[in-house]
């Protein structure tokens, strides 16, 4: 009988993991995030702002869905004025109805935030930490009818109240380069 015990509660055991193991399929609240995977590149201009000076910037990225395609990651290199490399990971939130992301660069700059979709328009806000300073940033991204490039502009904001513009980029969707020999 100690064996058959042993035995029911071994198959009940599998069953239950067998159950876990359906895994869910992303729905259709995170095909926005699909738009912009692939490579981009970027031109535009960062506004003086208590980060740095300002100035001229270009940049390139790859986002590839991830994770049974339940989020988005995004690789970027910037030149410019504030050269960085940093990795973004975005995905729906479900409770929220909104989406979500963090991000983490190079030189230890993080940040978080949340972004709507709404027809071609993202408007999204978050925190942004540089050098242990917290700062607000909030902004839009809207994209071209046939969503092959979009603009994005953002401010920021030292105590949250008062908010100034930070920059404007213009983004492309290209072809990866080559690989270097």
């Amino acid at each position: 009988m100690r064996h058959f015990n042993i035995l029911l509660l071994l198959l009940l055991v599998i069953g239950c993991a067998s159950a876990q193991a359906q895994k869910a399929k992303p729905g259709p609240e995170l095909k926005p995030l699909h738009l912009i995977t692939g490579h981009w590149t970027y031109t535009g201009d960062y506004k003086p702002t208590p980060l740095g000076p300002g100035g001229k910037v270009t940049g390139e990225g790859n986002n590839q869905m991830i994770l049974g395609g339940f989020f988005l990651q995004s690789q970027f290199k910037e030149n410019g004025p504030m050269e960085s490399q940093g990795l973004e990971i975005d995905s729906y939130d479900p409770v929220n109805k909104n989406f979500f992301g963090r991000g983490y660069e190079d030189d230890g700059t993080t940040y978080s935030g949340a972004f709507s979709v709404n027809g071609n328009t993202w408007t999204w806000e978050g925190k942004l930490v540089v050098a242990g300073k917290q700062y607000g940033f909030r902004g839009t991204s809207v994209f071209a009818a046939d969503s092959m490039s979009f603009v994005s502009k953002g401010e920021l904001s030292v105590d949250g109240k008062t908010w100034a513009p930070w920059y404007e980029q213009t983004y492309t969707k290209a072809k990866p380069a080559p690989p270097k020999k």
